[in-house]
């Protein structure tokens, strides 16, 4: 059964800490309530923005807990499950509570640098064992290698339960060739969100955003905008948001969203080693883009 609950702007949410590093559900309630007060269409729990490989499986579990009972079923929830060891992956989908959860999040193996057959094969293995609908989710730029176009396109074909794919490679030929041949009820997902309204002008559903935990009800007009085919307002409302887009990529993810929440009073720019708060000079140019992006 197809996801027809995937349009337009689903955030990758980050799991805000206290200083000592724990777990912050106050500021998390307060995440939530500021992004489903902004309109955004879904939330995503557990994605790369999340850190969860920082946290534990009991934290992950009692942080997705928190938010099926503070999000009550307003908007759908997504959840990140994925990995480079197929049969722990399958495994873990397979026993997953899937009360609240509408879909599944999931990477591409890395490290290991399967070829494509080997990713073919690897969600294969994780479709069967699902019983939620999955969102393959490619990004080359953290698992070093590329889910190429026909190996997305024969496990939408071959697997009704994998609905979406979250495209992150920054390649428009890719994309554009992926939305040429897709069926049609399957859903192409920008995960870049500089480049969402280039990819919505040639068909693309919507965006799961890092920007939209800081400017939700911006990302959403945006996406909103382009969904209707104005594409002067959605390009407008882009170059508002661009230097934000970037700012919060520069000095490393999440901790320019963290840095930008911390501006907006919702949460500390605490994150978990490796992860470290951004620099200054990047602080500031967070706090000017922030302002031009939030600006009546």
């Amino acid at each position: 059964m197809r996801n027809d609950r995937l349009f337009g702007v689903g955030v990758a949410l980050v799991t805000p800490f206290k200083e000592d590093g724990a777990v912050d559900y106050a500021a998390l309630e307060k995440l939530l309530e500021h992004i489903i007060s902004g309109g955004v269409h879904y939330i995503v729990i557990s994605g790369t923005t999340g850190e969860p490989p920082t946290l534990t499986v009991q934290e992950k579990e009692d942080v997705r807990n928190f938010i099926v009972k503070k999000v009550a079923g307003r908007v759908p929830l997504v959840l990140g499950i994925g990995g480079n060891c197929t049969n722990l992956v399958a495994a873990e989908v397979s026993v997953i509570n899937t009360k609240g959860i509408d879909s599944i999040l999931s990477i591409s193996p890395y490290y290991t640098k399967p070829n494509q057959r080997g990713i073919y094969e690897h969600f294969a293995a994780v479709a069967e064992a699902s019983p939620l609908p999955i969102i393959l989710y490619n990004v080359p730029g953290r698992t070093s290698r590329n889910m190429e176009p026909d190996t997305i396109i024969r496990l939408a074909n071959d697997f009704k339960n994998i609905v979406a794919v979250k495209e992150a490679s920054g390649n428009m030929s890719q994309i554009m060739s992926i939305m040429e041949r897709k069926p049609d009820d399957f859903m192409v997902i920008s995960g870049d969100d500089a480049l969402t309204v280039p990819m919505m002008s040639v068909g693309v559903s919507g965006v799961i955003s890092v920007a939209a935990n800081v400017a939700p009800k911006q990302c959403v007009q945006m996406v909103n905008a382009a969904a209707k085919g104005d594409f002067k307002t959605a390009s407008r409302i882009h170059y508002q948001l661009l230097d934000l887009m970037g700012a919060l990529f520069e000095d490393g993810s999440p901790a320019g969203a963290k840095a930008a929440l911390n501006m907006l009073g919702i949460c500390s720019e605490t994150l978990r080693l490796p992860l470290v708060p951004v620099c200054d000079a990047v602080r500031a140019k967070i706090k000017a883009a922030l302002d031009k992006a939030t600006k009546a």
